[in-house]
């Protein structure tokens, strides 16, 4: 078995609560960014972006993602805010990634977001494969205009997900797998 099986055998997400410093260094950002961008891509038309979130941007989108929940909860505690403020500060490094799919004479609009989704899943795996612990997200944000807006997502645009990375400061256990005879038919 390669390491690379045997990576994506034994994968599990960590909770973003678990991660932990130190997140990866400049040149190791720049490969994982570069292989998350690594992905089919029908047309290449590349209908995807990166936002990276690290240090102090993390704190500044937690702002603006708390005041996007008290715009819609006036009555939101300061527990809930303070909660809300953090979604982003737990990992060293968030990396967002926003699909920018759209009409083409040719590419399907779904394929175009199942290159966002890929890239994800690539940004996840290496990530894994250089030592990091990581969490692929997405929660109410991603969906909020409002809180869209301000962390500069276009009207055009959507978030495929939050790529949480870091060092798991407790192991992680494993989910329970899909049952595989439930899942796989083979056409005859």
């Amino acid at each position: 078995m390669t390491d690379t099986i045997a990576l994506l055998k034994a994968r599990r997400s960590a909770p973003p609560l678990l991660l932990a410093g130190p997140g990866p260094t400049p040149s190791q950002l720049d490969a994982l960014l570069a292989i998350a961008a690594r992905v089919p891509d029908h047309g290449k038309l590349v209908p995807w972006r990166f936002v990276v979130f690290e240090g102090e941007a993390r704190h500044k989108a937690g702002e603006v993602i708390a005041r996007a929940f008290h715009a819609a909860n006036l009555d939101a505690s300061d527990e809930q805010l303070g909660f809300e403020r953090k979604r982003l500060a737990h990992a060293p490094l968030v990396v967002g990634v926003v699909s920018r799919a759209a009409p083409h004479v040719k590419i399907p609009l779904w394929e175009q977001e199942l290159s966002a989704g890929a890239a994800c899943m690539n940004l996840v795996v290496a990530a894994n494969a250089m030592g990091f612990s990581t969490s692929w997200l997405t929660q109410w944000y991603a969906y909020d205009r409002a809180a869209l807006d301000a962390l500069g997502v276009g009207r055009d645009e959507k978030m495929a997900g939050f790529i949480h990375i870091g060092r798991a400061t407790a192991p992680v256990e494993d989910r329970v797998r899909p049952d595989m005879a439930a899942i796989v038919t083979r056409f005859s």
